[in-house]
């Protein structure tokens, strides 16, 4: 709370001083007001942005960013970067010239932020909406009576992977690609020909009217978040709108589907779900889908390609027990899967999604499955918590005498650190958990675990993916270190390693999501970019290049401190003694398990589909999101698991199995270990 108090009080003196500074020099209205834009001008709210408040409001994000500390040359050309991306980030809009000139007329910025002149921000949205319009009016004639749909169509949608069209004409060209593609989306849904094409034309009027909605509030907030996403890919500007949805999100009386949104180069991306929430229980929702159009109850399905993440939530979100429809786009072998789903809205239960343990037999021994899909603490008193009810759990196993236990924490996507840090302690004594940095501390925090009980003693084996993070990098990285588990399961995990604090500005201006710090483990790693690695591989649909902290943009690097290993949570007699993990079973596990995966065709189904995808590229096809149709038809119709056949079809994947027998190797390796001691 500290950190928090303390931005707050640096704001509110810096924004009123420039404010009574300002009103010396700009006349009550500011120079922006009643500026025109193409044929709009901006709205300016009352108590809203101004100009003059963007380099106090910047220097708030430099005070307490982990890494940058001032505005230079390479920060400035990070700022342009990340805005050329929040005007045009399908890259459909500008030509290579109009992107030239957006960043010519940046050129300064942080000067000219300070002298008061966003000029810039006016010249750049003007041009966006020249181009919107001129796309616009193209499209609507492309699509007159002579508009010949085309199934045959293929295209990359990838910003990254292409560059901005170098005339006109090109980006016509690339934009008759992307009609065929809007248009096959509604065709996929029974519309007709012609109804399909009006619905394209209307999203194009949407656009246009979206536009005509800009406030000054708008321009300045996206160029905030701008600068705030040049810092790296976890700190971000919350207007006044974002923040609000925000507050909600993180509010124990969350009301919606329960997932976490992200917008990633004009898509709406699913980037976790919440324990307990509609789309977790649905089983239909998986994380880095990417959700293409929204529908409610009734009437017509509305394209969201492009469409500002906080409208998309505000679309998405609604009153519990009412119903929203979901188009989503989902990656699967070598192309593009199309889903249409509907959900419930409800609000989260943590009864719902808690961890649970499930209890298998194996070759006369009795194994402890515990999946924790995220680590959630509900703060009233009495609450529960991940934790407290792993604790539980642990003692229930204990009892049934079992001889092993998996920790799945492949879909976890993290959550409370508290309960990370307890987590981690239950299977050894007490000692260090993780290190926090902090840039206004000048030291690292140490987070340790104080419970002397060692709640599981025996073999262990943690399984992971590529989009295990946060708190389940820390708990899989803190066991490895330990040498107290074997880590199964993708190759690394996400990589986030880094800590964020939501600071809010005086004056109901929204607020600052800022890094503020790193995590390490306890062997002096920093979990950040690198994430931990698993000690056995195993084939994950995850393990691809665009999934991992190191594939977004401005990303920072990992990290290394001293050691920090406690000798006191190591137990070597009595009843809670547990063994060290050898290098020489690691070898032994990795052996095994490969000669397992290699033969099984469900593994080997999974590489043949990433190398594929490898191959391919990210292609769209226009024929095969209409052969996906007939395919959702059988998905709609899919009945609902009961509890026991979602923990069949649970224990039936096969990471969980192959973790189940690499716990079996590891188990057979301790009984050996121990008969050669005797």
């Amino acid at each position: 709370m500290k950190l928090s108090l303390s931005l707050v009080t640096l704001l509110f003196f810096s924004i009123a001083s420039f404010a009574q500074q300002g009103a010396q020099t700009e006349g009550a209205d500011g120079d922006i007001k009643k500026r025109p834009i193409g044929a709009i001008s901006f709205a300016k709210k009352d108590n809203g942005l101004e100009c003059r408040y963007l380099t106090m409001i910047e220097d708030g994000f430099l005070r307490y960013h982990v890494k940058y500390t001032k505005r230079d040359k390479e920060l400035e050309n990070q700022v342009i970067d990340q805005h050329l991306k929040k005007l045009d980030p399908s890259k459909i809009y500008f030509t290579q010239d109009d992107a030239d000139k957006v960043k010519d007329w940046m050129k300064g910025l942080f000067d000219r932020t300070k002298k008061n002149d966003c000029e810039f921000l006016v010249e750049a949205q003007n041009l966006l909406v020249k181009r919107i319009q001129e796309r616009a009016e193209f499209a609507k004639k492309f699509l007159g009576k002579d508009y010949k749909f085309d199934d045959k169509t293929e295209f990359s949608f990838d910003p990254d992977q292409k560059k901005y069209p170098k005339t006109a004409d090109e980006a016509n060209d690339f934009l008759k690609k992307y009609i065929h593609f809007q248009v096959s989306n509604y065709m996929a849904t029974d519309m007709k020909l012609e109804e399909a094409k009006d619905r394209v034309k209307k999203n194009y009027d949407l656009a246009i009217k979206r536009l005509n909605d800009t406030s000054v509030d708008d321009l300045y907030s996206g160029y905030l978040d701008s600068f705030a996403r040049s810092l790296d890919p976890h700190s971000s500007f919350f207007s006044k709108d974002v923040l609000s949805d925000f507050q909600i999100q993180m509010s124990l009386s969350l009301e919606g589907i329960g997932a976490t949104l992200s917008s990633e180069n004009g898509f709406t991306v699913v980037e976790q779900l919440v324990p307990g929430g509609a789309a977790a229980k649905s089983g239909l929702v998986d994380p880095q889908d990417k959700i293409i159009a929204v529908g409610q109850e009734k009437g017509e399905m509305e394209n969201v390609i492009d469409m500002d993440l906080k409208d998309v939530v505000k679309k998405i979100r609604g009153a519990k027990g009412t119903k929203v429809r979901l188009t989503l786009l989902r990656k699967q072998g070598d192309g593009k899967k199309r889903i249409d789903i509907a959900l419930t809205r409800d609000k989260v239960s943590l009864e719902d999604e808690a961890a649970q343990i499930h209890y298998i037999d194996k070759d006369k021994k009795k194994l402890g499955i515990i999946n924790l899909p995220s680590f959630y603490a509900d703060s009233k008193s009495g609450g529960r918590s991940a934790a407290s009810d792993l604790k539980r759990l642990l003692k229930q196993a204990r009892e049934k005498k079992v001889d092993g236990i998996v920790l799945d924490l492949s879909n976890n996507g993290g959550g409370s650190l508290d309960d990370a840090v307890r987590i981690a302690g239950l299977f050894f004594k007490t000692g260090n958990v993780v290190k926090q940095s902090s840039k206004t501390e000048g030291r690292e925090q140490v987070l340790e675990d104080e419970d002397v009980m060692v709640d599981w003693a025996g073999p262990l084996v943690v399984l992971t993916s590529r989009i295990s993070a946060s708190a389940s990098e820390i708990v899989s990285g803190t066991l490895q270190d330990y040498k107290r588990a074997i880590v199964v399961g993708g190759d690394h995990t996400f990589g986030k390693g880094s800590v964020q604090s939501v600071l809010p500005i005086p004056g109901d201006l929204g607020a600052i999501k800022v890094t503020v710090g790193m995590f390490f483990i306890p062997g002096g790693n920093s979990t950040q970019h690198r994430g931990v690695d698993a000690d056995v591989v195993l084939p994950g649909p995850y393990s691809t290049d665009d999934i991992g902290e190191k594939s977004l943009d401005y990303s920072l690097p990992p990290k290394k401190i001293e050691s920090f290993l406690s000798k006191e949570a190591y137990v070597t007699e009595g009843a809670e003694a547990w063994k060290e993990v050898k290098a020489d079973w690691i070898k032994t596990l990795k052996e095994k398990s490969h000669a397992r995966v290699e033969k099984n065709p469900d593994f080997k189904k999974i590489v043949e589909d990433l190398k594929k995808s490898k191959d391919k590229g990210k292609i769209i096809r226009v024929a095969d999101i209409l052969k996906e149709k007939d395919k959702n038809e059988k998905e709609k119709k899919k009945k609902k698991f009961s509890k026991d056949e979602k923990t069949k079809e649970y224990l039936k994947r096969q990471d969980v199995q192959e973790a189940s027998q690499v716990l079996m190797d590891l188990i057979q390796l301790q009984s050996d270990k121990l008969l050669s001691q005797k």
